[in-house]
């Protein structure tokens, strides 16, 4: 397989992935990051795989031994590093695992989050792509493995899925390219600013509570200028998260804000943008 392939499909003229081209690890600039969230075994890597051409790319990530799976693809005009997350059940960082994928989707600031999720088991996965929605409006859900679900005989609307979530839902099966070019369209619309959505957020309904929450949150915003979703953090804070308490102790949190924020940027002007 050559570095940069055009992946052009017979009986596709037109369509997304006529006009996708697979730069696997090619190390060149890149416009926009998107991350690749989900449970594991929902089919993440055969997303992974269908955008990049990418069979097996692995690395660690900083300073961790989880594994780390990244490549480039291009849609249009624009290039699309994509970056695949351990698979994870939850972001509250009881794992390593959680850790990578919280804090990349929370001071990456990654311009789209795919979260995939398994439509056999839509109420499992459907925790993650909550705990994703608190911490950023750009999220877009791959509904995949819905010929599984057909198959046991489950009808999803995602329609009715997108309204409940108030973010966009792909129906895809991965494996045979069902529905992938519906995602890579949804996706440049949503990084290119051509789509807005809002999430329908948890609300909190404890008065107390809620009184507390935008409290903290105020004194985040003037203490970490520039602090992605401080209402995320200053909940996770009230509700006794170790690992956030620790990173406001240390100062850690505002290097996590710079680090991880600072390569995306990078790119950006390096790519002219």
């Amino acid at each position: 397989m050559s570095e940069t392939q055009q992946a052009v499909h017979p009986m596709c003229e037109g369509c997304a992935r006529a006009q996708l081209v697979k730069m696997g690890i090619n190390s060149g600039k890149w416009h926009f990051a998107v991350a690749l969230a989900g449970n594991p075994n929902t089919g993440k890597s055969t997303v992974f795989n269908a955008l990049t051409g990418l069979r097996q790319h692995t690395g660690n990530w900083p300073g961790k031994t989880v594994t780390r799976m990244e490549g480039l693809y291009k849609y249009g005009e624009y290039v699309y590093k994509l970056v695949d997350l351990p698979g994870t059940y939850s972001l509250l960082a009881t794992s390593e695992d959680e850790e990578i994928a919280r804090n990349f989707i929370l001071f990456g600031r990654p311009d789209v989050t795919i979260v995939v999720v398994d439509a056999t088991r839509l109420e499992r996965n459907l925790n993650l792509a909550y705990q994703v929605m608190e911490i950023t409006d750009r999220v877009v859900i791959d509904l995949n493995l819905i010929d599984e679900a057909k198959r046991h005989g489950l009808e999803i609307s995602a329609r009715q899925l997108s309204r409940e979530l108030g973010v966009p839902v792909v129906p895809t099966a991965a494996r045979n390219g069902r529905g992938i070019d519906d995602l890579i369209e949804i996706v440049s619309d949503m990084a290119t600013g051509q789509l807005i959505s809002r999430p329908n957020r948890l609300k909190v309904h404890d008065p107390q509570f809620g009184q507390a929450v935008t409290e903290m949150t105020q004194q985040l915003e003037q203490l970490y200028s520039g602090l992605p979703n401080a209402r995320w953090v200053a909940i996770r804070l009230l509700d006794g998260d170790e690992r956030i308490k620790e990173a406001v102790r240390t100062g850690e949190l505002l290097n996590m804000v710079g680090a991880q924020h600072g390569e995306p940027l990078r790119a950006l002007q390096g790519a002219g943008a």
